[in-house]
């Protein structure tokens, strides 16, 4: 704005903030709700009271996730599980994409590579891992296949505008797509799942739902035409960002009525929507073995988590082309750090299990998913909150410390919950990274040497191929376990640990939660154990690490054993 020519010399005119937003619907309806906050975790609960809270994932999903595209047969799975035993490095699940169906018809096993799929889970199942098998919305068009006979019998398709099913191209070839948006067909997916219609599947298989946005090879932007129809009559223009969201729900249904609805399930999709939290867990689709998608994953995942989908994560090593060995411990690293932990690679990428690198990969990706496992209990804790009052297991360094503007643009480290400060090297041989450590009244704790250092400041910290940049704020305590052994079954055989750092008057808080880690009995029976553990002054001001030992309700500080009060909340 221009001073007036009518103004007299030296006035300014005020200029008032103004802020343009622009709202488009191609159908024409937008519901706005305005969340007022004013903090951000306030907002955050708001926006969960509208669209739903994070589920609280099965203990297993929370550890390591081995995947490619594809495992070749039974035996390949077989070895690379052995092959986790034999470098001592814990995981959880491993998984199958496309190629272990028969012919891409989903629901179905390839008889030549996987003729005994049940007796491959047990194999699994007697180590506590389990299978991840994948489930795409197409369908193949196979007249000799009793599963397309029946969807089409049963009016589970889309149909295009002149009322015929619709037909697209995907991986089997032509294909025809499930109607999701009808609840008629939502539950007809959903008994899929049963353990007696699904041959070969145990309680020990969970579901990958790809594919979803819905893909369609030789689409309009390689998904459905706007004006395909759905059930009802609404068109796929009115419905798009909702199919993936509708998938995820059948598919949560399904292995929520097979365990008689006692077994918390794990979903991964690849489309979502606002409320898609509520049923697992997401990941960013297709990426890159580049130092560039290594980087863009912390803020994606960050803005996913401000957004409610909590449960996210990145492919680690990235999807295709080839990881050097450094990209590859620094992607593990990093991944260990955020909230869903998978390797994943595409078939036409050099098999890269973790010990395939040489004695010091192998070292320090072993280092990255032991630290991972032993971190699990302040996890599991953070998606309790996340599950209860909707404060994301990441944020960024502005939710933790909102009056500092200058936090609002640092992208590259964030906090794991409120005690944790991370900054996962994302570039190629460096020697030293720049750490911002925020709050001028803070105290941060280095993890890897216990220097205590002052906030508001910017640390030249020095890093090697093993260093992983990780700060305890004081005033907090940190729960994690002892040991870690092959997968988070064998935490049980573990004590605690407690991670005191204290603040500036010698203060400290921290939660735990506990459960049984698979069922829903923490809300049916209301089993489960949430303890505070406090310190305060007079103590030593340093970062001290307790054992506790949850069977026994003891706490052991340098040999003494001090009974747990009866509330557990711990003074000392």
């Amino acid at each position: 704005m221009e001073q007036g020519e009518d103004e007299p010399p030296g006035k300014k005119s005020k200029i008032s903030p103004q802020t343009d937003v622009r709202w488009i619907s191609e159908s024409g309806t937008i519901d706005c709700f305005i969340l007022l906050g004013p903090t951000a975790a306030q907002v955050f609960s708001q926006y969960a009271q509208l669209t739903g809270y994070q589920a609280l994932p099965p203990l297993f999903s929370l550890g390591y996730h081995q995947c490619r595209w594809n495992y070749e047969d039974e035996a390949d799975v077989k070895a690379v599980d052995a092959g986790f035993d034999l470098h001592g490095i814990p995981y959880d699940v491993i998984w199958l994409d496309i190629e272990h169906t028969n012919g891409k018809r989903y629901f179905t096993w390839d008889s030549e590579l996987f003729p005994n799929p049940g007796e491959l889970q047990h194999h699994l199942q007697k180590k506590n891992r389990k299978l991840v098998v994948i489930s795409d919305p197409h369908i193949k068009i196979d007249p000799d296949w009793p599963l397309y006979c029946e969807v089409k019998e049963g009016g589970h398709f889309v149909k295009n505008r002149e009322g015929a099913v619709y037909e697209g191209t995907c991986w089997p070839g032509e294909s025809c797509y499930l109607d999701f948006s009808s609840s008629k067909t939502r539950s007809w997916y959903a008994r899929q799942f049963s353990l007696s219609k699904y041959e070969g599947s145990t309680e020990s298989l969970f579901v990958w739902n790809d594919m979803n946005e819905p893909s369609v090879f030789n689409g309009p932007e390689q998904t459905m035409p706007k004006d395909a129809v759905h059930h009802g009559g609404w068109e796929h223009r009115e419905l798009h960002n909702l199919y993936g969201f509708y998938q995820h729900m059948a598919t949560f249904e399904g292995l929520l009525t097979r365990s008689g609805g006692t077994e918390r399930p794990f979903i991964l999709s690849r489309s979502f929507f606002a409320g898609s939290q509520r049923l697992g867990a997401i990941w960013t689709g297709d990426n890159v073995a580049t130092w560039e998608y290594l980087k863009i994953s912390i803020p994606m995942l960050l803005s996913l988590s401000l957004t409610g989908i909590q449960f996210c994560g990145a492919d680690v090593g990235g999807f295709v082309q080839d990881p050097d060995p450094e990209l590859l411990v620094r992607w593990y690293q990093a991944g260990a750090l955020q909230p869903f932990f998978r390797g994943h690679s595409a078939k036409m990428t050099k098999r890269r299990e973790p010990w395939l690198f040489g004695d010091d990969v192998t070292s320090a990706i072993r280092s990255a998913v032991q630290d991972r496992y032993r971190l699990l209990p302040y996890w599991y804790t953070l998606f309790h909150q996340a599950h209860t009052s909707a404060l994301p297991p990441i944020r960024p360094l502005w939710v933790e410390f909102p009056n500092d503007t200058s936090m609002f643009a640092v992208e590259n480290q964030y906090m794991i919950g409120g005690a944790l400060l991370v900054c996962p090297v994302t570039d190629p041989e460096v020697t030293e990274v720049k750490v911002l450590l925020p709050g001028s009244d803070v105290l941060w704790y280095d993890t890897n040497t216990a220097a205590v250092h002052k906030g508001a400041r910017t640390l030249d910290l020095p890093v090697t191929l093993n260093t992983v940049p990780v700060f305890q704020r004081g005033g907090t305590v940190v729960p994690r376990r002892a040991g870690c052994g092959s997968s988070t079954a064998d935490l049980q055989q573990h004590p605690f640990t407690l991670t005191v750092a204290l603040d500036s008057k010698g203060n400290a808080d921290g939660l735990l939660y506990l459960d049984d880690g698979h069922s829903f009995s923490y809300r049916d029976q209301m089993q489960f154990c949430l303890r505070r553990f406090t310190m305060r002054a007079g103590a030593p001001k340093t970062a001290v690490t307790f054992e506790f030992d949850a069977k026994r309700g003891v706490l052991t500080l340098t040999g003494l054993d001090l009974e747990i009060h009866k509330d557990w909340e711990i003074v000392i």
